[in-house]
């Protein structure tokens, strides 16, 4: 029997090593992965050293052989470099939204046969687990609804506006806690000067999926609350370690539980699947299929935002 120390190191090519790439890299790291980085800038060098890459390449040509790319590169960069992967023939790992148009991420899917998975981070974090474990269970009856809350003051990406960055999380949330995403019904958003700086949206009636997404509110809020018939789970915030549970009391009065759910880091969680899978294990989670799912639908909220009847500021 071979000794599992024995077994090579998984080889990965990440592309991007910026502020939220320098992540990526100390956690495939940490997985024991031999990482060579592809991006262009000398800061994205440095961190790339710093960090442990065992190589750093300006263009992804230029890349060794791996046995799967992480692309963590500004949104609308991701069709581009996905295309000068698919050649490897690899499994690729690619930051949501897939893109930010519908259109070319439907195309993306229908062109990487099964190679192209979307970070979507939040279907690891043990609370969402916990959430979509209690509305299968029925412990607390049918689901009702779930309601998220994404706000925040300003956003760091230039390249797309708040909305392409945000929604992504609470759409892939709802394809984990209810299993789809319900039908867009309405939409309301409010402009800033990179696009919408807000969204406001319902879908569907049963269960139901109310939403809201912005860059304007000066405390940061992280909230999902699943409504069931018999009372509510909620995640309050994405570093708690626990969901609390409320249901009515025989006086009326709510009967409080916190449920203790962990608190392993979805980001490593995400990247463990993927270089799970990379050495042979099931698929992660959010196929491209998914992912240009969640691009139509937030592509069609936009839409119906447009749509909607101004208000006229005094």
């Amino acid at each position: 029997m071979l000794d599992p120390s024995m077994k090579p190191k998984p080889v990965l090519a990440l592309i991007g090593c910026g502020r939220w790439g320098v992540h990526i890299l100390r956690d495939l790291v940490s997985l024991g992965c031999e990482v060579h980085v592809a991006a262009n800038s000398t800061a994205s060098r440095e961190r790339a050293v710093a960090g442990g890459a065992a190589s750093f390449q300006e263009r992804v040509e230029d890349l060794p052989a791996v046995s799967g790319a992480v692309v963590a590169v500004p949104t609308v960069w991701h069709a581009d470099i996905i295309r000068r992967l698919m050649p490897r023939d690899i499994p690729i790992f690619v930051e949501k939204p897939v893109a930010p148009d519908a259109e070319e991420a439907r195309q993306l899917a229908a062109e990487s046969s099964g190679r192209l998975f979307v970070m979507d981070k939040w279907r690891y974090h043990p609370g969402i687990e916990a959430l979509r474990d209690i509305a299968r269970s029925r412990e607390m009856g049918p689901v009702i609804g779930l309601s998220t809350w994404r706000l925040d003051w300003g956003s760091p990406h230039a390249d797309v506006d708040a909305v392409w960055i945000l929604a992504p999380h609470d759409l892939s949330i709802a394809l984990e806690v209810l299993g789809h995403i319900p039908e867009p019904r309405a939409a309301v958003a409010e402009s800033g000067a990179k696009g919408l700086s807000s969204l406001s949206a319902i879908l569907g009636s049963d269960p139901w999926l109310r939403l809201e997404v912005s860059e304007l509110y000066p405390t940061k809020r992280r909230e999902v609350r699943l409504h069931l018939r018999e009372g509510t789970a909620v995640l309050a915030d994405g570093y708690d370690a626990h969901v609390e549970i409320t249901r009515r009391g025989p006086d009326g009065a709510p009967l409080i539980e916190k449920r203790l759910v962990g608190d392993a880091m979805p980001l490593y969680r995400e990247l463990e699947a993927f270089v799970g899978h990379v050495a042979g294990g099931p698929a992660p989670k959010s196929c491209a299929a998914e992912g240009a799912l969640v691009v139509n639908v937030i592509a069609r909220l936009r839409a119906m935002a447009a749509a909607a009847p101004k208000a006229t500021r005094p």
